[in-house]
C-alpha cells in the first residue's frame, strides 16, 4: 500500500529515542524526508544514519524543546533550507516519577513549558503552511496515563492529559483546511523509558527488575511489551493519505493493556 508520503516533509521530535526514532524510520521508509530532532546529538545522528543506510532521507537537528524562545528561528531556518513541514510528530520526554502532591511550583512550570507549551508553540509555527496547502498532519504522542492515571507518574498524567484536550480542540479548528490532529498513546513499549520506570519500581519496592517486568507483562493481553516499530507503523498510518478522515481521535498502541472501552 502506498501511503502517499513521498516528497512529504516530516518533523519528528525525540527522534533519538525509542518511540521517536521508530516513527522517524517508518516515515522515511515511506518516502518522506525526515527532520529528526533531539536534544542528544549522538542518538539523533544514529537515527539518521539508520535511515540513510536503508535508503531514506533524514536531516539531524539538535533541538532542546525547553528552549521555546528559539523555536521561531529554528523553524525559519528549516523552511529556508529544507522546506515547510507537512507532518509534525510531537514527542516530548517524560518527567521524573512522582506523586501529584507537594510538587514545587517551579517544577510544574518547567515541565509544563517543556511538555505542553513546546508542543503548542511548534504546532502553531507549522500550521500556516498546512492550512494554505490544504493538507497536514499533527500527531502527538501521549501516555496511557491520560486514560487511566499511572501511580507515581503524577506530573505525566496531568500534563499529557492537557495535550489530549488541546489536540481535540485543534482538530475541530483546522479540519476544514484538510489538517488532521490526533493523539497516539503508547502502552508498555520496549524503550529505555520503560526500562527506567521498571528499574525505579524495582528499587522502590525492593524487588528484582525481572519480577517487575514479569508482573507488568502479565497485565497485557498480548503477554509482551510492544516493539517500537509497531508504534512507528501506527503513527505513520496516521500521517498517511489513507488516514485523511481520521481526526480528533486518541489511538491506543498498548497490546490491550488499558482495560476500559
Amino acid at each position: 500500500m502506498d501511503l502517499g508520503l513521498k516528497k512529504r516533509i516530516a518533523l519528528v521530535h525525540g527522534a533519538g529515542g525509542g518511540l521517536g526514532g521508530a516513527v522517524a524510520r517508518a516515515l522515511a521508509a515511506e518516502g518522506a524526508t525526515v527532520i529528526a530532532c533531539d536534544v542528544n546529538p549522538d542518538s539523533v545522528q544514529q537515527t539518521c544514519e539508520a535511515i540513510e543506510q536503508a535508503g531514506g532521507k533524514a536531516i539531524a537537528q539538535v533541538w532542546d524543546l525547553a528552549d521555546i524562545d528559539s523555536f521561531t528561528q529554528w523553524h525559519e531556518a528549516l523552511v529556508s533550507t529544507v522546506g515547510p513541514v507537512d507532518i509534525l510528530f510531537n514527542n516530548t520526554g517524560g518527567p521524573p516519577p512522582s506523586l501529584i502532591q507537594n510538587i514545587d511550583r517551579s517544577v510544574w512550570e518547567h515541565h509544563f513549558s517543556a511538555m505542553v507549551l513546546s508542543v503548542v508553540t511548534m504546532t502553531d509555527l507549522v500550521l500556516g503552511h498546512m492550512k494554505t496547502q490544504g493538507w497536514g498532519r499533527i500527531i502527538t504522542s501521549a501516555s496511557s496515563g491520560v486514560v487511566i492515571p499511572i501511580p507515581n507518574l503524577g506530573l505525566s498524567n496531568a500534563l499529557r492529559s492537557t495535550l489530549v484536550g488541546w489536540s481535540k480542540t485543534l482538530s475541530r479548528e483546522v479540519g476544514e483546511h484538510g489538517v488532521t490532529s490526533n493523539v497516539i498513546i503508547p502502552g508498555r513499549i520496549a524503550t529505555q523509558r520503560i526500562v527506567a520506570l521498571d528499574e525505579a519500581k524495582a528499587g522502590r519496592e525492593s524487588r528484582s527488575y525481572e519480577s517487575v517486568v514479569q508482573e507488568s507483562v502479565g497485565t497485557i493481553p498480548l503477554k509482551r511489551y510492544g516493539k517500537p516499530e509497531e508504534y512507528g507503523a501506527v503513527a505513520t498510518f496516521l500521517a498517511s493519505q489513507q488516514a485523511s478522515y481520521l481526526t480528533g481521535s486518541v489511538i491506543r498502541v498498548d497490546g490491550g493493556l488499558i482495560p476500559n472501552v
